[in-house]
């Protein structure tokens, strides 16, 4: 963090340049080489979504999600009408572009256009996406409209700090954890420290160098599997020279 002194010798933070409103969110479609985000709808990705979730062999994906499980497609249905119809959190539908369906949904929400300021969240990956590119490449784009396209400083996540698998992804896609917030929520019943993590963007640029390497085609073999990983990819670029 860098700082200087005002005339009361008194240290203050940098001066931002740029203190306009940032835009919103929007219902957009965000293409990729593997998959694409679109804006989550109950006609089009209800039954895909309901499908891919129930590959799961239990519910153990819902547990530190604030809704789910669901065991029905009609309760399923319902809570997406729900989440579609919502701009903040405002919630998009993972397509894989090989299958052709939706594999997974994530969220912008907490929005503040005003401090540039927006969190990734509602994140629920079917087991046909997690450990595949689909997996980072959803997280990439979602990352790079909000940086690239509306302009926002900063990008949070947050998660139970008990939920060590989300804490480990943030982590792996270059989020700096930043502490954790005591009894912050109830949720489901039960109380919920919250582990706070973010993205800030004078760190983007690298951090986006670095997931573009890892997404390149050149970087998995004619099965699919990744040559160098995510971390490798991400030591290698700490390592070169500037």
């Amino acid at each position: 963090m860098t700082f200087r002194n005002n005339e009361f010798d008194q240290p203050i933070g940098e001066p931002v340049s740029d203190g306009s409103r940032r835009p919103l969110p929007a219902a957009v479609t965000l293409d990729g080489a593997y998959c694409r985000l679109e804006p989550l709808d109950a006609d089009r990705h209800a039954a895909d979504l309901f499908a891919a979730y129930s590959s799961a062999p239990d519910d153990r994906d819902w547990t530190y999600m604030f809704t789910g499980s669901f065991q029905d497609a009609q309760g399923f249905r319902r809570h997406t009408e729900e989440a579609a119809a919502s701009s903040d959190p405002r919630h998009y539908a993972v397509i894989d572009l090989d299958r052709g369906t939706a594999v997974g949904t994530l969220a912008l929400m907490r929005q503040d256009p005003e401090m540039g300021v927006v969190e990734v969240g509602s994140v629920m990956f079917s087991p046909l996406m997690k450990r595949s590119p689909l997996s980072t490449e959803a997280q990439f784009l979602a990352m790079r409209y909000v940086f690239d396209e509306l302009g926002y400083r900063r990008y949070e996540w947050k998660c139970d700090s008990l939920n060590a698998p989300s804490r480990t992804t943030a982590q792996r896609l270059g989020f700096t954890f930043e502490g954790v917030f005591r009894q912050a929520v109830v949720y489901k019943g039960r109380n919920r420290d919250t582990a706070w993590f973010s993205v800030i963007d004078g760190e983007w640029p690298a951090n986006k160098r670095v997931l573009e390497s890892w997404l390149s085609p050149d970087n998995f073999d004619a099965g699919g599997v990744q040559r160098r990983s995510l971390a490798e990819v991400r030591a290698a670029a700490v390592a070169a020279p500037a």
